[in-house]
């Protein structure tokens, strides 16, 4: 019973978080609307109601039963069955007359949580993010959006109409005919909402388990064509089929009890609205044997059970769609209820930068409370100094940067720009300030062109190709067929790995922020390329605060100051040539890498016969091996 006082009051709660869309403060074109729609509701019913009368009438008419009515003799039969026509026409304008009028309301009711749900979903953190699926995220919206618009055109304009009918036709069977008709039909009614809720009831619960499979389903189709590149490196096609059809078998058991169900709803549906319009005909045939009734009357009796009758069969499915997009808008109002965990403080100021210096203060910071990742980190980088942060994975460099733009908050310590801690300003402004290059750039699915133009899209184009040349990508665009305007693709994945990189770096020097923050900028060029981007990088950072995560020493050596991290903490700090000589850390990773660098890349085809004749190792390179030597490959040294 809990469980079930909990559900209704989570409804309650989600019907009240709709009504606001319904009739928004200082919209009065929306409450008109609304008005005039439940107006032409109202006339609808009326005349729906009274359509019946007509019918009888003519009936009587033509069987010579009018009892001296001299306006049904004055109409006539064929008057009658006009004005019958006209009456069922006009009940199906006014219907039509209120979906053209609600159908702004609810059409802007839509658009508006749509964008407040997507809006939110970005002001969310990252840690959010990171512990979401994305195409279990996207469903929820999309049946949540669906939910409001069913429960908006049902509930209103179709729940609410057939209420009033079945009132209405109650009503007439009372006054007109007699009590025991009202109560057959009473009882015939209530035997079928409550038959109907009770079945739809349990229903409902295997479509909730129908929509998890078709979330987890869809949640694994997604996943699989985002990694569409390494599901054909690994030869997985078969086994990302098999986890696909695992869990559209579970859909389908669910589909199948779903449709089984449905038929066993219909059924018992038509049994109980069957006999009640047998017992109500049979009373009034009764009446019309005893000269009680007229044939007319036994007419119009069956008009009206054929007319409830034909929305009843279809409250079993709206009730169904109402619970289950009471369901969908419940975990999509969930969604828009999480709270934000990086927020602005109410009247926050922009931030404003004047150099751009900036200070770690005793920094500490934790994504899990049980594993610190920086531990009390001071670190000031001055107004246009450029510092490099490298250490081994895992020591916290590309956490700084994420402080840094303000994804997470500090647990401890401050971090400030010119004096401001971030938490103090607005994020906004934050991230307008700071531009970033991050290690692996995802582009959006769009022309070359928009992707760089994203860093400031108002830009002329000329500063748009003049930031391309920048970033030693321009050239390249001018050999494609369509050139800026060529489609990248899903992720930017029709260009290479060093091509992304440069497109991001573009769009970072056409945003021409004060504070860069490169996170492995160039981990994805050639050599040759990233000597030419850095020279690009370096001239960017002139007159700018540049932050930089590398783990290619080799890109970081003419840095001011390079620091170095290890288990979140700063172990050196110093220049290149400083720290060399200091003999520490960092000289030993330099050592290494240069190590690397110098040694030749995997293993060599020997000739063992001449490698015996000379008394060394003879390598064979490249071209056409002779096939009558003996050849193995030597251990990569």
């Amino acid at each position: 019973m809990s469980e079930r006082r909990t559900e209704r009051r989570s409804n309650l709660m989600t019907l009240r978080r709709v009504a606001p869309y319904l009739w928004p403060k200082g919209e009065g074109w929306v409450k008109r609307r609304v008005v005039l729609s439940l107006f032409a509701l109202l006339v609808a019913r009326f005349i729906s109601v009274s359509t019946p009368f007509f019918y009888k009438a003519a009936v009587d008419v033509l069987g010579g039963e009018t009892r001296g009515e001299a306006w049904l003799l004055a109409i006539g039969a064929v008057g009658l069955t006009v004005a019958y026509g006209i009456a069922r026409l006009s009940a199906v304008g006014f219907n039509e007359l209120r979906d053209a009028i609600f159908v702004r309301v609810g059409q802007r009711a839509l658009r508006k949580l749509a964008l407040e749900t997507f809006s939110h979903i970005h002001r969310l953190s990252m840690r959010y993010h990171i512990t979401r699926k994305t195409g279990g995220l996207s469903r929820i919206i999309e049946r949540g959006v669906k939910g409001v618009d069913f429960l908006l055109r049902f509930m209103l304009l179709s729940v609410g109409p057939l209420i009033l009918e079945l009132s209405l036709v109650t009503v007439i069977f009372a006054v007109v005919f007699d009590w025991r008709y009202a109560v057959v039909v009473m009882v015939t009614i209530g035997l079928y909402v409550t038959y109907t809720f009770k079945v739809t009831e349990w229903r409902v619960r295997i479509r909730r388990q129908m929509n998890e499979q078709d979330t987890d389903a869809n949640q694994k189709a997604i996943d699989s064509l985002l990694n569409f590149e390494t599901v054909k490196y690994f030869g997985a096609e078969t086994r990302e089929a098999n986890r696909y059809d695992a869990a559209m078998a579970g859909y389908e058991q669910a589909a199948i009890k779903t449709g089984q169900s449905l038929s066993m709803l219909n059924f018992g549906q038509s049994l109980i609205i069957t006999t009640g319009l047998v017992i109500v005909m049979v009373m009034a045939a009764f009446g019309v044997q005893q000269g009680v009734l007229t044939v007319g009357d036994f007419v119009m009796v069956n008009a009206y059970m054929i007319q409830i009758t034909m929305p009843l069969n279809f409250l079993g499915t709206v009730y169904r769609e109402i619970r289950q997009a009471l369901v969908d808008m419940g975990e999509m109002f969930e969604l828009l209820g999480q709270p934000a965990e990086i927020v602005d403080k109410p009247g926050a100021p922009d931030l404003k930068v004047n150099g751009g210096k900036v200070e770690l203060d005793d920094v500490s910071f934790a994504y899990d409370p049980a594993r610190p990742i920086l531990k009390g980190i001071s670190l000031k980088v001055g107004a246009g100094e450029t510092v490099a942060i490298v250490g081994p994975s895992g020591s916290g460099k590309s956490t700084i940067g994420r402080l840094l733009f303000r994804f997470y908050d500090v647990t401890g310590g401050a971090l400030r720009i010119d004096g401001q801690d971030v938490r103090d300003v607005t994020q906004d402004s934050v991230h307008s300030l700071i531009g970033v290059v991050p290690q692996d750039t995802v582009l959006f699915n769009d022309t070359i062109h928009y992707n760089i133009a994203y860093g400031r899209p108002d830009a002329p184009r000329e500063e748009l190709i003049a930031a391309a040349k920048a970033a030693k990508i321009h050239d390249f665009i001018m050999t494609l067929p369509e050139g800026y305007e060529t489609k990248v693709g899903e992720r930017g994945l029709k260009l290479s790995g060093g091509e992304k990189q440069r497109v991001g770096i573009a769009r970072t020097i056409l945003k021409n922020p004060p504070i860069l923050l490169l996170d492995e900028a160039t981990s994805a060029l050639d050599t040759q390329t990233e000597r030419d981007i850095q020279e690009s990088l370096k001239e960017m950072g002139q007159g700018r605060t540049v932050l930089t995560i590398a783990h290619r020493l080799s890109t970081i050596a003419d840095a001011d100051r390079i620091v170095v991290l290890d288990k979140g903490e700063i172990v050196e700090e110093g220049r290149h040539e400083q720290l060399l000589a200091l003999g520490g850390r960092y000289a030993a990773m330099w050592a290494r890498q240069s190590a690397e660098e110098d040694t030749p890349r995997g293993p060599r085809l020997v000739n063992l016969e001449e490698a015996a004749a000379s008394g060394g190792t003879a390598a064979e390179e490249g071209g056409d091996l002779p096939a009558d030597r003996n050849y193995r490959f030597a251990p990569k040294v």
